[in-house]
């Protein structure tokens, strides 16, 4: 009867242990999605972005404009019999020159733009990163996870076990 006794308060005492264990792991996931669509900030990032487009957009329109008139004026004089052979082979290189001149811009105006927006969008997801990070020191969680994309927003620091996998694989 001892020894069922002891098997038991044994089993009773390991049971309570990992019943502690399993609660002191305290997980929790965010919606990042919901809350960059909220913020004020991101209303005024994004009306920022699009005035930035609008300007490079109507840019764009006037160097295209300009390349349509030029194509459209050589192709009236071709047309006519004004434009020598010279004078065609001249006007289609600064054609193609202009339409070149044109992709290179579309390209750039794209890449000003991302730039902008990862520029002036890193301030905002500071700022709902250490929010995040609060709320977890806060709370008492060991891992934020974001719902959207299923990525570790904040783990525990004492959940690292890097240092203890170099040491298996024998690195320093």
């Amino acid at each position: 009867m001892t020894k069922i006794f002891v098997k038991a308060s044994l089993f009773a005492a390991l049971f309570v242990c990992f019943a502690n264990l399993a609660q002191a792991q305290k997980f929790g996931y965010v919606n990042s999605g919901a809350i960059l669509t909220q913020l004020p900030e991101m209303k005024q990032l994004e009306s920022s972005l699009e005035a930035y487009q609008n300007i490079l957009k109507k840019d764009g329109e006037a160097k295209v404009a300009a390349f349509q008139q030029k194509q459209e004026a050589a192709a009236q004089k071709k047309q006519r019999g004004e434009m020598t052979p010279k004078e065609e082979e001249t006007v289609t290189a600064e054609l193609q020159k202009m339409q070149e001149d044109l992709y290179a811009y579309g390209q750039k105006m794209e890449s000003d733009l991302a730039a902008k927006q990862q520029k002036d969008m890193e301030p905002i997801l500071n700022k709902v990163n250490t929010a995040i990070q609060d709320v977890a020191k806060e709370g008492g969680f060991q891992y934020i996870f974001d719902a959207q994309s299923g990525v570790i927003l904040y783990a525990d620091e004492s959940s690292d076990v890097t240092k203890l996998v170099k040491a298996k694989l024998g690195m320093q």
